[in-house]
């Protein structure tokens, strides 16, 4: 089943009193089955965060359609596209996005809170996901008081809670130390396997697109390739990704 289908997606920016117009993505074509783990890889300028924000309802597409679950989101409008929005998505930001004035707790269960989701049932989902985060303990803190790892992990929470057929993740380990860069793409890779999470993760990284079960590769707004680790051992799915990014330029990050 396809959680995501992109047909001829093509997004062009441009000034409307005739400036010179900048065409960001040229007729991408993508599909991401339920229970994916795809990573989106490509040099700085080449259609990453513009590919995301479209995505994520965040920007339109100037021609091309975006299916998700089978719904064109190019054809939603206010109020349903907030409603849309917050029960298919689940977003993970680099920067966290949590408010520092409520606990993890009170951040992790807003989104359900804001729908009107029963006690029961937060409590519920609260107690699951927490857990298998690693995050259970320390619930009751505020943001400003546990680790950059830990804020990115209830932030993950906060994404999955929901129970949304997309989790986009935009550059989640950016703002990460090695440890906790490991500790997050491990629990991110444990959702995938264990609840068929589907994730699309934007990343320079390729340490943490090796992590995925495919990466795609962009290149100058253009699908470039695509790879699929099948059977092959995260280091070997690294080395083939560092050669793919040597060929069309961007940062190789951490080392195995």
């Amino acid at each position: 089943m396809e959680v995501l289908n992109i047909q001829n997606l093509t997004k062009v920016y441009g000034s409307r009193f005739g400036g010179v117009k900048y065409t960001a993505l040229h007729n991408i074509n993508l599909k991401v089955a339920n229970g994916e783990f795809v990573a989106i890889m490509g040099p700085s300028g080449s259609g990453k965060t513009t590919f995301l924000n479209v995505i994520s309802t965040i920007d339109k597409p100037t021609s091309g359609n975006v299916f998700i679950d089978g719904k064109d989101i190019s054809d939603l409008k206010e109020p349903h596209l907030s409603s849309f929005r917050r029960d298919k998505l689940g977003f993970i930001f680099q920067d966290f996005n949590l408010l520092d004035n409520m606990t993890l707790k009170e951040n992790i269960v807003l989104p359900l809170a804001l729908s009107k989701t029963s006690y029961k049932i937060i409590n519920q989902r609260l107690k699951n996901i927490s857990e298998k985060l690693g995050i259970n303990e320390i619930l009751n803190k505020h943001p400003y008081e546990v680790s950059g790892g830990q804020k990115q992990r209830a932030a993950a929470a906060r994404a999955i809670i929901t129970e949304p057929s997309l989790i986009l993740a935009d550059e989640p380990t950016g703002a990460l130390d090695s440890k906790a860069s490991r500790e997050l793409l491990n629990s991110l890779q444990g959702l995938n396997e264990k609840n068929e999470a589907t994730i699309l993760m934007v990343t320079h990284d390729a340490f943490a697109a090796s992590y995925c079960k495919r990466v795609v590769f962009i290149k100058d707004g253009r699908l470039f390739n695509e790879i699929y680790k099948g059977d092959k051992s995260r280091k070997d799915f690294y080395e083939g990704i560092l050669k793919i990014l040597t060929v069309i330029g961007g940062d190789t990050g951490d080392i195995m």
